[in-house]
């Protein structure tokens, strides 16, 4: 008989998981049971280890998911384990591999290495695969034991996508023996076909452009996906490094998820990039998606968080007919590796598998030496527990340096000479990355560990020319981040958790105030809302109002100065110096020159007064270690906020 499942009965109590156990047991003689595992985003964690803050860490690992991974097998007769990309890139261990130690044809890349070990099936690319350069990317794959996929990425375009000179092969028919519920063998065909965001040409321009060319994701899914069906695949699963965005096509969508599951005879996706979990309450009530079953557009999905924070699974139940092999039930969930308790502690869910983490052990600790070299000493912490509401050290030591630099490599140029501001956001700010995912750099030496702590990403120095009414509106898109705000309330939300803290740019070199009375001028992903808006008030240069006409260098990163959060004056067309040095080599060398540094921020930035009027925000429960220090706020503890985060209060009207 046929098979329909959905996700709450599958999980619900005795009539769930363990009643079904094994689950194969349910299907029938033409029926096989096939479960989808995904990893998404892992970044290179493989160990349970924070390098940044150099301590064990419970919430991440591709070692604890493997366990889950061990566990599901046991359970499936018929299981594929995929990654949905973003593997090269993302701690100390990557850069590390990149930088230190390199990567030369018949090396193994560690987290290659891990995942050879675990039996993946098959991968897509993420955009981060790109972050080092193709180089790197395409030595790094050869140790693959696995296919990547990634259909929109090309080295020649042809004049559709069927003719693309892919830089990878587009999709993967796995010829599978699958054992249906009376223990008979059947061949069939899985189709799997891999996208990433058309952004990456954007994101990584100094890599990409000349060497490679981006497709939209859904219009290069219309043209392979049927020619998967002519070859073959009995069945299709969307590798989909691209987030669960809207449902409306518009063309070259970053998060093209739900867009894309809409595609006849994709049978089911496989989603990622937001390091967000699917299905989750996060997308209740959103037209085209139902969490209680799983489903997108009405087709199985799922997203496993990111850096091994969960594994996301499919299970397909296949009936074949006349026709061939169908999808006639489906369940989706995403398995987490540890829980967060009441008291905001920690409990592992599941323990390390000792393979994965023997396979990667040299490494590993090759990567804690190299985060362990002290460079320099500071005379004050660095901590971003207040980056999100007042002018914060750990993104001023940034600012400092990015000027430092740019205005060395302008010397000798036409540009020589013009004021030169910075821009820095807060990378680790909490949010999504949970309550101790802050920048904490107590007073004393400074070691490599802590200025990749400072600096997130493998990002490149970028200089812009704008003109002083962009600097205005790229603060205008910054401050987008704060909900608006009724005079002479208490107690109102200050942030939007919508808006990403690395798109919080605060511009070193102006003093400005912000107005949270007005509404923002642009929406959280840039797009302009209310043009008559004005959040930024007293924009000074110099002590006098700025010169909408008058010319700025600002010193910032490839990712910003070529489009990334969409800033005005900051879309690629403006950049006028491409360093090859990266940010945090740019801060390493600063403080190496310096010695000591002194971090202290200089209050360049507040909210404008409102009379009678409280604010809150949460931040991480070490921020009472920080409160004395800050210059020109009136701050005060309310108590916990959600999920192991401390709320705090601030009064606006002075």
């Amino acid at each position: 008989m046929p098979f329909n499942l959905d996700r709450r009965s599958f999980l619900a109590g005795s009539a769930g998981l363990i009643a079904l156990h094994p689950f194969s047991l349910q299907a029938a003689s033409n029926q096989v049971h096939l479960r989808l595992m995904e990893t998404t985003d892992l970044h290179v964690h493989v160990f349970p280890y924070d390098y940044y803050a150099d301590k064990p860490r419970d919430t991440v690992g591709l070692a604890r998911t493997a366990s889950i991974v061990k566990e599901i097998r046991a359970e499936a007769t018929n299981a594929l384990l995929l990654d949905n990309g973003d593997f090269l890139q993302g701690n100390p261990m990557g850069d590390y591999i990149a930088y230190e130690r390199g990567m030369r044809e018949g090396d193994l890349h560690p987290v290659i290495a891990a995942m050879n070990t675990l039996g993946f099936d098959a991968s897509t690319l993420g955009n981060h695969e790109f972050n080092y350069g193709l180089p790197f990317l395409m030595t790094s794959l050869i140790g693959a034991a696995f296919p990547v996929v990634c259909a929109n990425i090309a080295k020649e375009h042809g004049a559709s996508p069927r003719e693309d000179k892919t830089l990878l092969p587009p999709y993967v028919i796995l010829e599978r023996e699958l054992t249906d519920g009376a223990g008979q063998s059947h061949a069939i065909k899985i189709g799997l076909i891999g996208f990433v965001p058309p952004q990456v040409m954007n994101w990584d321009r100094r890599h990409l452009e000349g060497n490679v060319q981006a497709r939209d994701i859904v219009a290069t899914a219309r043209a392979y996906v049927p020619e998967m069906k002519e070859k073959g695949a009995d069945i299709i699963v969307a590798l989909s490094h691209s987030g669960i965005g809207e449902g409306q096509e518009r063309d070259g969508m970053e998060n093209a998820s739900l867009v894309l599951a809409g595609i006849e005879g994709i049978d089911a996706i496989m989603t990622g990039h937001s390091h967000l979990v699917f299905p989750s309450s996060k997308y209740d009530g959103l037209d085209g998606i139902d969490t209680a079953k799983g489903t997108l557009q009405g087709k199985p999905a799922t997203m496993g968080g990111y850096w091994g924070s969960h594994l996301g699974l499919i299970d397909l139940m296949l009936e074949r007919d006349a026709g061939g092999w169908h999808v006639v039930g489906h369940a989706s969930e995403a398995r987490p590796i540890s829980r967060r308790n009441e008291d905001r502690s920690i409990t592992a869910l599941v323990e390390s598998d000792p393979q994965v983490l023997a396979s990667v052990a040299q490494e590993h600790e090759e990567t804690l030496a190299y985060v362990r070299r002290a460079v320099g000493k500071t005379d004050a912490p660095l901590h971003s527990y207040f980056a999100l509401v007042a002018d914060d050290p750990s993104v001023q030591i940034v600012s400092i340096a990015q000027s430092w630099y740019i205005a060395q490599m302008l010397k000798g140029t036409e540009y020589e000479g013009l004021p030169i501001l910075s821009a820095a956001a807060p990378f680790k700010a909490g949010g999504r990355g949970g309550p101790d995912y802050f920048t904490d750099v107590p007073k004393g030496d400074v070691a490599i560990k802590n200025v990749s702590d400072l600096y997130l990403y493998p990002n490149t120095a970028r200089a812009v020319l704008v003109s002083g009414a962009q600097v205005k509106d790229w603060l205008e898109r910054s401050a987008g981040i704060f909900n608006q705000v009724d005079p002479g309330k208490a107690d109102q939300l200050l942030l939007n958790p919508e808006f990403p803290s690395y798109n919080f740019d605060v511009i070193d070199g102006v003093t400005y105030e912000i107005d949270l009375s007005q509404p923002s001028k642009f929406t959280s992903k840039g797009v302009l809302e209310n043009p008559a808006a004005n959040r930024i008030t007293k924009l000074m240069y110099n002590g006098a109002p700025i010169d909408p006409q008058a010319q700025f260098i600002i010193a910032t990163n490839n990712y910003r100065a070529s489009g990334g959060g969409a800033f005005p004056g900051a879309m690629g067309d403006t950049i006028v110096f491409e360093g090859p040095d990266t940010n945090r080599d740019v801060i390493v060398r600063y403080i190496v020159e310096k010695g000591t540094i002194s971090p202290r921020a200089d209050a360049n930035w507040r909210f404008a007064p409102l009379a009678k009027t409280t604010v809150v925000f949460d931040t991480g429960p070490k921020a009472s270690n920080y409160v004395g220090d800050l210059q020109g706020l009136s701050l005060e503890p309310t108590g916990d906020g959600p999920d192991g985060f401390a709320r705090f209060r601030i009064d606006l009207s002075h």
